[in-house]
């Protein structure tokens, strides 16, 4: 898994224990026991410590290209959890459902009997279908009422996922929104696991990123359209948050 937790799958996390933090798009979350994570592909997401550090999780990642040898109907099903709310809260008997399965995974890598791959295959199909189910039972949760400076960091997230391109300096942003900058620095820390330049960095690569896929436009332009004062620092930059130059992904994702 990149680091920098950005990628081109699709991901899973059950919660067996412990207390995380989880920032996913533009918001952080409490992660508890028997809580599933729910991440997009190429959504930008981290997990860190809030205070408990032992924990115990099972993670699963999907391929864009799995859900290609399912008609599109039920395609459309077992992606439909990666397109809603990323927490689930399960109940205690979801929870016991969930880990069936997920310990059903861990016999069938650690023995692998005869066609243990096939059934790894019905496995991970059968944990995003009752994703689905579970979701499609519910009821539209309660909106949870955060904390002002809660409030005030997805601001802050929000104008950084908007403004990338233009010049995004710590002390500029936090005299734009009335807070010192020590403080700021601080805060966004705690309320998203990233450090406020690692940040806006990963924003402007996930847009790179993008761009070198979608179109082809030359590298020192898209360079020029993220955000970053000379391409020279671009690839450095990249590399660091992919872990390729920009060249080599786009030969590799083109």
């Amino acid at each position: 898994m990149n680091r920098y937790h950005i990628h081109h799958h699709y991901e899973v996390m059950y919660l067996f224990s412990g207390v995380r933090g989880f920032f996913i798009k533009d918001r952080s979350y409490t992660v508890r026991q028997g809580d599933l994570v729910i991440i997009d592909a190429n959504e930008i997401h981290k997990s860190f410590d809030i205070g408990i550090p032992d924990y115990e999780r099972a993670v699963a990642y999907y391929d864009a290209h799995y859900f290609e040898s399912f008609a599109r109907e039920d395609a459309e099903r077992l992606l439909a959890p990666f397109k809603g709310h990323p927490i689930l809260h399960l109940s205690i008997q979801e929870s016991v459902i969930i880990e069936d399965v997920l310990k059903e995974f861990a016999e069938e890598i650690t023995r692998k009997p005869p066609a243990y791959e096939l059934r790894l295959k019905q496995l991970s199909a059968e944990l995003l279908l009752l994703m689905f189910r579970f979701i499609e039972k519910r009821k539209p949760a309660p909106v949870e009422q955060d904390s002002p400076i809660k409030r005030k960091m997805i601001e802050i997230v929000q104008y950084i996922n908007g403004h990338y391109p233009q010049p995004l300096h710590l002390t500029a942003v936090s005299k734009q929104f009335y807070i010192s900058p020590s403080y700021l620095s601080k805060m966004f820390k705690e309320a998203t696991g990233f450090f406020f330049t690692e940040y806006v960095n990963i924003v402007r690569v996930k847009e790179a990123q993008r761009l070198l896929r979608e179109t082809d436009m030359k590298i020192i332009d898209i360079s020029a359209a993220v955000g970053f004062g000379n391409v020279s620092h671009f690839g450095k930059v990249f590399k660091h948050v992919a872990s390729v130059s920009p060249r080599d992904y786009r030969q590799y994702y083109r």
